[in-house]
């Protein structure tokens, strides 16, 4: 069994990757969206184009402990997991070491990173509360080029359609259970 952690910015591809991931595998797989986990607050949602605050603080709390429940569940069940989450490195108490503690210390976490014109260009793309500025992108993805030099793999999947994309994950996975990364 596998616990798996897609990491990266809005738009690099988390969503897609890991249900593409989690439908193909020959194993029992559960995609947990951590987004698809937030968006059952109907009444007072914390809509991300607003800004960070103490709702939606709330609001992200909540769902990573509910995903981290169920992935632990999955696995108790014999089934594995990927979650998907934007985990900021410069927040390692909040991020990793939440989703560590949520999920168990078996947890593999990995890094989508297109480049930033690949994630803008994603990112118009989509509708709703997903869609966020373009300030707000471009800031995310600074943020996230900290993962560089963090041990953790990172995949640039800039030039990969979800197909190569899910194969790169799984050789980045089969070097992570050799050689496990330390975080």
């Amino acid at each position: 069994m596998l616990a798996v952690l897609l990491i990266g910015p809005a738009g690099a591809g988390k969503t897609t990757v890991a249900r593409h991931w989690a439908l193909r595998r020959r194993v029992p797989t559960a995609h947990i969206s951590l987004d698809d986990v937030r968006e059952w607050v109907c009444s007072g949602f914390a809509d991300p184009q607003d800004g960070w605050n103490e709702h939606s603080e709330t609001q992200y709390r909540l769902a990573r402990r509910t995903c981290g429940f169920a992935a632990r569940n999955f696995l108790a069940n014999g089934v594995s997991c990927i979650l998907d989450d934007a985990v900021f490195p410069d927040r390692p108490v909040v991020g990793l070491g939440g989703w560590k503690r949520h999920v168990g210390p078996g947890l593999l976490p990995v890094v989508l990173l297109p480049g930033l014109e690949v994630v803008l260009e994603r990112n118009a793309e989509r509708t709703g509360n997903r869609r966020l500025s373009d300030e707000e992108v471009a800031g995310i993805h600074g943020r996230m080029a900290g993962w560089y030099g963090s041990g953790l793999p990172i995949i640039d999947n800039s030039s990969y359609d979800v197909e190569t994309t899910a194969r790169v994950l799984d050789e980045v996975l089969a070097r992570a259970i050799a050689s496990p990364p330390s975080w």
